[in-house]
């Protein structure tokens, strides 16, 4: 038996990737996405792998493993943690209702009730972006006022029996943290959080620790955006401002390794799914391309978007953080690579998807653009082509013309259906989207150019017959 063990540990240790390795598969994907940048850490037991920056900040600076980002909803395990610490000191009740624990809660719908501190973080409230005022939510300032706001929500759902991604759900729990502890939001996380595991360069306010701006994809052309304005800054949903080299010292106490925050019981009931949905709190159970089980979570704010995980059985642990978001995420796919690389497995090809997704949607925007030009050139030959036709067939020419006009008119409601029903505004679809967003407002600038050329066209030549 000691022979077996001996050998699989030397087998082990031939296929534990070295820096060079990371690097080089890292450099690749750079080459092949062509990221302005990202950050990446790699984690296993009580050590970090490796962890280092590629590319560059909005400023033009080369991005660091301690280059601070924004890591968006991967925030809310850091606010599951916090609300565990304050459980395991007594001052919050996993199971108990959240309005009986803090004051100023209520809502229109009575069920509000048996909204349970559990439920918030499985994300089975019952809140949802359907039945609550979110833009009204964005526009507050404090947890505080973000609780008092949603009194005049209701819940999709009754409280334990559904599953649905809603920020309320952290949002509030953060809030609920501030009641029990006493001290701000940002301020417990500080102290309990980030300073035990040595995450010096991590914070919940951009006033504090400041990320550059990041970028857009737009026809495969990277475009330095600012922060797209909402509450963000003591956000539990999406708050937290990182760095490479803090987040191995998170994945590591993740993993059961290093500083202990809370017992082992409670980092299990963490990692543990719901009775409802496979989302435990702040952490979603995968299987990877490998068949291994793992812990991940992504985030996507709008110019940032990021992904942890870790692997149980192995005690691996992996972030990726880049400064950017397009509508290709790959931070996904270079998550997927890394793991691939400590398994001594050749990582599938990443990048490329989003500079083709973009240059079919840049092709469509310029046969649009020809195709409205050659319907205004036309328009008056076709006019003469209808002269004698029955109004309601002439009608009917224009229906297929005033389809993109009503998508366009529709379009974040529309693109609200495609994510869950998660509330989508205009403001948010000319960030990452924007090159969708371009391609379906040519098409309907298109259709309505031809639509009214043509209809001045009839009236001109009814009028001269007349």
């Amino acid at each position: 038996m000691k022979a077996i063990l001996t050998s699989v540990t030397a087998t082990l240790a031939l296929l534990a990737p070295t820096p060079t390795t990371i690097d080089d598969y890292l450099a690749e994907v750079m080459h092949n996405t062509d990221l302005p940048g990202i950050s990446v850490v790699v984690t296993q037991g009580d050590r970090v792998l490796h962890t280092a920056g590629y590319g560059h900040d909005s400023e033009g600076a080369p991005v660091t493993a301690d280059t601070p980002m924004r890591i968006a909803s991967v925030s809310k395990s850091f606010t599951a943690m916090a609300v565990m610490t304050l459980v395991e000191d007594g001052r919050i009740a996993l199971d108990e209702p959240v309005a009986d624990q803090l004051p100023g809660f209520t809502m229109a719908d009575p069920r509000f009730t048996g909204v349970t501190v559990r439920h918030l973080l499985n994300q089975t409230s019952g809140f949802s972006d359907t039945t609550i005022d979110i833009p009204a939510l964005e526009s507050t300032t404090s947890l505080a006022d973000y609780t008092t706001e949603l009194s005049s929500g209701s819940l999709a759902a009754d409280p334990g029996t559904h599953y649905e991604y809603c920020n309320v759900n952290y949002d509030l729990a953060a809030r609920l943290v501030e009641v029990a502890s006493g001290q701000a939001f940002g301020d417990y996380l500080r102290q309990h959080v980030f300073d035990p595991l040595g995450m010096s360069r991590s914070t919940v306010s951009a006033t504090e620790i400041r990320p550059a701006d990041g970028y857009n994809s737009v026809f495969g052309a990277w475009l330095s955006r600012p922060e797209l304005p909402g509450f963000l800054d003591s956000s539990g949903g999406g708050g937290v401002i990182t760095t490479a080299a803090d987040m191995g010292k998170w994945l590591i106490s993740q993993t059961g390794n290093g500083p202990r925050l809370v017992s082992p019981e409670g980092l299990r009931t963490m990692h543990t799914s719901s009775t409802v949905d496979e989302y435990a709190m702040g952490w979603v159970p995968d299987e990877g391309p490998d068949g291994v089980r793992r812990l991940l979570h992504p985030g996507n704010l709008f110019t940032y978007s990021a992904v942890q995980a870790i692997i149980p059985s192995t005690g691996h642990g992996f972030a990726v953080l880049a400064n950017s978001a397009a509508l290709q995420d790959e931070t996904y796919d270079i998550l997927n690579g890394l793991i691939a690389v400590t398994q001594g497995r050749t990582p599938e090809p990443t990048g490329g998807n989003r500079q083709l997704i973009e240059l079919v949607l840049g092709a469509t925007t310029l046969l649009a653009v020809a195709l409205g030009v050659l319907g205004v050139w036309r328009s008056a030959r076709w006019a003469r082509r209808r002269a004698g036709s029955a109004p309601w067939r002439v009608a009917l020419r224009f229906l297929p013309l005033l389809a993109p006009v009503t998508v366009l008119a529709a379009y974040p409601d529309l693109t609200s259906i495609l994510v869950d029903g998660r509330t989508v505004t205009w403001a948010q679809m000319t960030y990452f989207p924007l090159p969708l967003t371009i391609t379906v407002v040519v098409i309907a600038l298109a259709s309505a150019a031809t639509a009214t050329a043509r209809l001045l066209s009839l009236h001109r030549l009814r009028t001269t017959v007349h």
